[in-house]
């Protein structure tokens, strides 16, 4: 056997691990997250939602009374997932865990909104900036919070590496 050949778990881990280039292209191509956080009596509580990248940054909006984010005031440890894949042979992902920053700020909130609306919708970004479009957003954001993620450590697999 050669001596640089996979030989166990650890190896697996690493040959399936994305790089940083790959973590960041697969979380710019994609528009759901499953957000994890820690609920009242320490319980996850998960949630899917739309996010998009905001200055290198996982970031989405909610509700400012939404259960997700009661908690991140409570306690700012977030999980956020994001995969794709049916077949075993296809399964990739990447988690991050992290810190939550809120975010009540108008500007803050229809900045993040604005991003999280273009990629949920596959709108060109512009498309959602005129004087209507803008308004709407800002009128949705009035109880939204803004959630953008700091990343403590991440974990990611792809594979179709193997």
């Amino acid at each position: 056997m050669p001596e640089n050949a996979p030989t166990g778990a650890g190896n697996r881990r690493a040959q399936i691990r994305l790089s940083p280039d790959e973590v960041a292209g697969f979380l710019g191509g994609h528009r759901k997250v499953q957000v994890a956080t820690i609920g009242r009596h320490g319980e996850p509580h998960l949630s899917t939602l739309f996010y998009a990248m905001v200055d290198g940054r996982l970031a989405f909006w909610t509700y400012a009374a939404s259960q997700k984010a009661v908690n991140l005031r409570r306690d700012d440890r977030i999980t956020c997932l994001v995969d794709d894949g049916d077949a075993y042979d296809e399964l990739r992902g990447v988690v991050l865990y992290g810190r939550a920053e809120l975010r009540t700020d108008p500007e803050s909130v229809l900045r993040v909104g604005t991003a999280v609306t273009a990629a949920m919708t596959g709108a060109a970004p512009e498309s959602l900036a005129t004087p209507d479009m803008q308004a709407g957003l800002a009128h949705s954001g009035r109880k939204r919070v803004a959630v953008l993620v700091t990343v403590e450590r991440t974990a990611s697999w792809d594979h179709g590496k193997l």
